[in-house]
């Protein structure tokens, strides 16, 4: 075996690792492969090159397998590949001059026990406190617990 199929099988095998921990993780097959071609690669220099060049391979092997790791752990890199969104979603911000107890509003969903809410021109999460109330149903603002809003059927 020549040193081109010891460095391919050798990079190729970090290159399986690398797609391991980066593009496909949990799969672990993918990883057992790339350590078995490494480890087929430093093998094979050992047995057809001897101790001289097993180590020169193992050596390098070890080497570059921890630029490549620091090189996967830099930020700059992580940039590049993650997800640049934005959440806008919100909790309820609940100011006191815009809802207040006893306020009269009407579900947009289905509350069971929790669902959204137009009171007072805003939608609102809401938690209902008698139970299941149904779309589209008028309801009352029963107390506010910090960003929370109970409410209960309108009757």
């Amino acid at each position: 075996m020549s040193w081109t199929v010891i460095i391919v099988l050798i990079l190729v095998g970090l290159l399986f690792l690398l797609l391991e921990a980066l593009v496909i993780p949990g799969t672990t097959i993918v990883g057992v492969i790339g350590f078995v071609l490494i480890a087929i690669g430093v093998w094979q220099s050992y047995a057809i090159h001897g101790a001289v060049g097993g180590n020169i391979v193992l050596l390098s092997t070890v080497l570059l397998s921890v630029v490549v790791l620091i090189l996967a752990l830099r930020s700059k890199t992580w940039k590049r590949i993650m997800l640049h969104t934005e959440l806008d979603g919100k909790t309820n911000i609940v100011e006191e001059e815009s809802v207040q107890v006893g306020d009269v509003g009407k579900t947009i969903s289905r509350l069971a026990p929790m669902g959204k809410a137009f009171i007072n021109n805003q939608y609102f999460e809401v938690t209902s406190t008698g139970g299941l109330i149904d779309q589209e149903t008028e309801i009352r603002v029963v107390k506010i617990e910090g960003k929370k809003i109970f409410v209960k059927l309108n009757t």
